[in-house]
């Protein structure tokens, strides 16, 4: 999202709204993003001296995995974000300065709309039951989910060879 410096100076307070693609949030290494499409960001952006404040919103929905069962889970957001930037041009960064340079005429929104949306990633979320049951696994390579009933029913595979030699007790006592 670009916005001309030019019309930030020129008026009081500068309203702003548009959709931003993040859909590459989703290729980022030791990222949990499964998916996100575009957001919806809106704002207002003022200037004071050399100085220019944004204040804006960013909507969307992100995919994630549960914690419990990987299934993909919607999450949506809605993240207030507040942004400085100089337009001095013997300003420099400092390490620790909130203030962002800005070079040339166009102030670019992305990066720090992806970077305000990377912050909001929850370390867990959760299915709801319906959708943990629906999506669960079952079954996988050498191991089957099996119910109370079955485990009952069933003899572990160790121990078949005593429960022959029981059997056998008990047929010959009959």
């Amino acid at each position: 999202m670009n916005i001309s410096i030019q019309k930030i100076l020129q008026t009081d307070l500068f309203s702003f709204e548009g959709k931003v693609d993040l859909s590459e949030l989703a290729s980022l290494p030791n990222n949990d993003i499964r998916e996100i499409g575009t957001v919806s960001v809106s704002g207002t952006a003022s200037s004071q001296s050399k100085t220019i404040t944004c204040q804006f919103q960013i909507e969307g929905t992100m995919i994630l995995p549960c914690a419990r069962t990987l299934v993909d889970v919607a999450y949506p957001f809605k993240i207030e974000a507040v942004e400085l930037f100089s337009i001095d041009p013997y300003y420099k960064e400092e390490d620790e300065s909130e203030i962002h340079p800005v070079d040339g005429e166009i102030l670019d929104l992305d990066p720090f709309i992806k970077e305000n949306v990377l912050l909001e990633v929850p370390f867990r979320v959760y299915a709801n039951t319906e959708e943990m049951e629906a999506n669960a696994l079952s079954a996988g390579k050498g191991w089957t989910v099996i119910s109370e009933d079955q485990q009952e029913k069933r003899i572990d595979p160790r121990l078949e060879k005593l429960q022959s030699l029981l059997n056998d007790d008990k047929n010959e006592n009959q």
